[in-house]
């Protein structure tokens, strides 16, 4: 932000609203080994459980060797309007690791919208996502407020690493790649109490309402106006070669959520990337008829999978043996996680001129790394002198270079071009 922004008098930079469950801890955790407490970036732990907060503070504090006081806490119910308009008033940034955000976000949303306090989460709820957007998008505009959705694993990687491949062939070759392509190359690391639980709660409001289903189907659900048609399908369920990588992929299945985020920057940044621009992504699965039969495995279990939880009793029964929010793996496992996503951009005219990207992430991706992601974005929405105004943004239309820079510098991340 720049000096005349109002938000720098605000009390406090970021507020991590959460930070007694499990995501928010690691959020916290991140922070204030990055910048301390009491120290040039004011920021506090927030929630509504005073006596898990300060064992939360009491803990992180004791292994930084930090002295507690100099931590704030600041308390609140997130379904109480009245708290979260002071908590909003109080804070440049609300960074909220708290899902189902369909149950618990939409108040906290619109606070901040109200209020022009910047916002950011780990939402992949599509549906959810686009009533925000219908919802707060002219206030948020008015307040200055920047809503940005998917400062995770969904959909960071995925979004600004195809900003960083088509910022390489404007450069490089001075157009921009019509088509992207998004693979999953290697993953190790478990899928969040948080994540599983938004992915039930997307479930169960789609079996009630069709209008959910509708949205959740459309390639454009998250775009400005999500009528629009483009050339880009569903995402795929079934095995199919690719080219490009002379591989056999399968389903990916944070794909619904990630495609729609990389559409909907190039919407809300004028089509930069093309009106006609397609992207997909998969999961490389090897050549041969073993790289078949892995991508049919992972296409059958997905299709078997999605279609039981369709159904409300064994819905239940599946969640019961999910990981519960709040629930995550040891450090160790955590420490031992990785991602590696190989992206290839097609240069309109010549072939021999697409790039080859590689984006990277020295931890988990559902604990490690999302953390210092989400803690990344929070950092750079406080302070970080950005380009757009207020209005629902993703993490590339609204914060790009910066937050590359920061991804890169301080989050074990790395985008680069492979020759």
């Amino acid at each position: 932000m720049t000096g005349s922004d109002p938000r720098r008098d605000r009390e406090l930079d970021v507020v991590v609203w959460g930070a007694s469950g499990f995501t928010g801890r690691l959020v916290a955790e991140y922070l204030l080994g990055r910048h301390g407490a009491g120290a040039e970036l004011r920021w506090a732990l927030g929630g509504r459980d005073a006596a898990k907060l300060e064992r939360v503070r009491a803990e992180l504090c004791g292994a930084a060797e930090v002295a507690p006081g100099a931590l704030p806490i600041v308390l609140g119910d997130g379904d109480d309007e009245a708290t979260l308009a002071s908590l909003a008033a109080r804070t440049a940034v609300v960074c909220t690791t708290v899902g189902p955000y369909t149950r618990y976000g939409s108040k906290l949303v619109a606070a901040c919208a109200r209020a022009g306090t910047h916002y950011c989460d780990l939402t992949g709820e599509i549906q959810w996502m686009r009533r925000m957007i219908d919802r707060h998008q002219a206030e948020a505009e008015a307040s200055g407020a920047r809503i940005v959705h998917t400062c995770g694993f969904d959909s960071i990687p995925s979004d600004l690493g195809v900003w960083f491949l088509q910022q390489e062939m404007r450069a490089r070759h001075g157009v921009a790649c019509p088509r992207v392509r998004y693979r999953v190359a290697g993953f190790a690391g478990g899928v969040s109490g948080g994540t599983a639980a938004s992915m039930l709660a997307m479930l169960d409001e789609a079996s009630r309402d069709p209008s959910v289903r509708r949205i959740m189907a459309n390639p454009y659900a998250l775009d400005p106006d999500p009528t629009r048609r483009g050339p880009d399908g569903p995402d795929a369920l079934a095995p199919a070669w690719d080219d490009a990588f002379e591989q056999w992929t399968g389903p990916f299945v944070m794909a619904a959520c990630n495609t729609r985020v990389v559409r909907r920057t190039n919407a809300v940044l004028g089509f930069p990337y093309g009106e006609d621009f397609r992207y997909d992504e998969a999961t490389l699965t090897g050549a041969g008829a073993g790289g078949w039969l892995k991508a049919a495995g992972l296409a059958t279990g997905l299709g078997a999978g999605m279609g039981l939880m369709s159904i409300g009793p064994l819905r239940r029964l599946v969640g019961g043996r999910l990981p519960a929010p709040g629930q995550g793996p040891s450090k160790r496992k955590r420490e031992a996680g990785f991602f590696d996503i190989a992206l290839y951009g097609e240069h309109p005219d010549d072939p021999g001129k697409g790039l080859r990207g590689r984006v990277t992430g020295d931890r988990d991706p559902g604990y490690g790394s999302t953390s210092k992601m989400l803690g990344e974005a929070a950092v750079c929405l406080a302070r970080d002198e950005l380009a757009v105004g207020g209005g629902f943004w993703t993490p590339a239309s609204a914060m790009g270079r910066p937050l590359l820079t920061r991804l890169e510098t301080h989050a074990g991340l790395r985008f680069r071009v492979e020759d």
